[in-house]
């Protein structure tokens, strides 16, 4: 759908935009620019009843939704070709205090794409109308990263990038409103 669009256009731009901020290699970026549209494609294999369910998931259905990561890898296969976008697919919920999942991984444990991604992903679903929430402006979606809800904390992220967020985080603010057909603010 045309929110997915965007959400995956977005998501791209502002990863690249990290990765070159972090200074990793021109490969590496251009490996994660083109691979953070694939973050979220084991959603395939999730009902879209639990998807766009709006309101609080049961137990189960959350259960069901956290296993997306691991269905994305698996459809991604075992290729090297495929390897740093079967790395954000697998490690992008990961959360640098080891809170997130599939794993529980902490900081250097969780691959430098994934943690890109995090960020990237967190901000524009923050900013994005949810069927359980509605849009976040950018004030509110920095407050929230730098400074945490009770539900996300500075802790998930990498510090470097955190850091990249806090000082660059109007460049995302861009990025949201160049690739967002009808702003719901």
């Amino acid at each position: 759908d045309e929110l997915t669009g965007e959400h995956i256009q977005r998501v791209n731009q502002y990863s690249g935009f990290i990765a070159e901020k972090l200074g990793l290699s021109s490969r590496l970026i251009q490996e994660i620019f083109a691979s953070a549209q694939m973050h979220d494609i084991g959603k395939v294999h999730i009902h879209p009843d639990i998807i766009q369910k709006p309101g609080k998931l049961t137990d189960e259905e959350w259960r069901l939704m956290r296993m997306h990561p691991a269905y994305g890898a698996k459809i991604l296969g075992k290729s090297e070709f495929m390897r740093v976008a079967r790395n954000i697919c697998l490690y992008h919920h990961e959360n640098s205090d080891g809170s997130g999942y599939p794993q529980g991984l902490t900081n250097k444990e969780i691959p430098i794409e994934a943690r890109v991604v995090h960020l990237a992903d967190v901000y524009d679903s923050l900013r994005s109308p949810r069927s359980y929430k509605p849009a976040f402006d950018h004030q509110k979606t920095v407050s929230i990263i730098l400074d945490g809800d009770g539900r996300t904390s500075p802790a998930h992220f990498d510090p470097d990038i955190i850091e990249i967020f806090k000082t660059h985080h109007r460049r995302f603010d861009e990025i949201y409103k160049s690739l967002t057909e009808v702003e719901s603010e």
